[in-house]
């Protein structure tokens, strides 16, 4: 394997002497000063089994968005290395976020209350670039700077709103509440939008049945004891 690309929870990996590519699952978790936070951008500590955990949360909620029609970046997993096999895809800088409720960064950047419901839910754009601190980005910044083509914009928005409804629903059923989320997308030589990365509770905030916000590796236990 070549290590083509090493991220704070994940590396990214090619099989030499095919066209194959995988996602490496790390142990580490993202947070500042040992305490865990998914909406952070640096890595807060490191948990025994917390990759292979991801990878099978991953997993599960890959296979739920291909039963309902989400196109995505997966196409396979072993569990027992850590590994998912995945498209070879182009992956622009940019994080796709949906809230249901106002949480988080954006309580800090506008000075409004935690836990406002949102009806229709509220879509965010932002360039990822930590010494910028993820600034928001329009589509037409996208298309100047050459990171998206025309209407890849629209339409990985479209693909917000299905993950949405699909992971909201599945979450409901295990007695947590999705306050908010964030999405990486691909495309291929065609343009067509993919889910990337990963699914789990890195990439999102939900709130349990007794009004807690745990952090992504007590709801990763959660989550396990749920679909296993």
């Amino acid at each position: 394997m070549k290590e083509l690309y090493d991220g704070k929870t994940k590396t990214l990996l090619a099989e030499e002497g095919t066209d194959k590519v995988y996602l490496l699952f790390k142990d580490s978790a993202t947070g500042e000063d040992g305490v865990f936070d998914p909406g952070s951008n640096t890595v807060g500590g490191s948990v025994e089994g917390k990759g292979k955990t991801g990878l099978e949360i991953s997993q599960f909620f890959f296979e739920l968005m291909k039963e309902n029609g989400v196109p995505t970046h997966y196409l396979g997993a072993d569990l027992e290395k850590g590994l998912m096999q995945i498209r070879n895809l182009t992956v622009p800088p940019l994080e796709f976020v949906l809230r249901y409720f106002t949480a988080g960064s954006m309580c800090r950047r506008f000075s409004i209350e935690e836990g406002i419901p949102f009806d229709p839910p509220y879509l965010e754009v932002t360039l990822k670039d930590d010494e910028q601190g993820d600034p928001l980005i329009s589509e037409r910044l996208c298309l100047m700077k050459g990171i998206l083509m025309e209407g890849q914009y629209d339409e990985a928005l479209a693909v917000l709103l299905k993950v949405g409804e699909v992971l909201r629903k599945a979450l409901a059923r295990m007695d947590l509440t999705l306050i908010d989320f964030k999405i990486e997308v691909g495309y291929d030589k065609d343009g067509k939008i993919y889910v990337v990365d990963e699914i789990t509770p890195d990439i999102w905030r939900v709130r349990d049945k007794e009004g807690q916000i745990p952090n992504q590796i007590d709801c990763a236990k959660l989550i396990l004891e749920k679909i296993r």
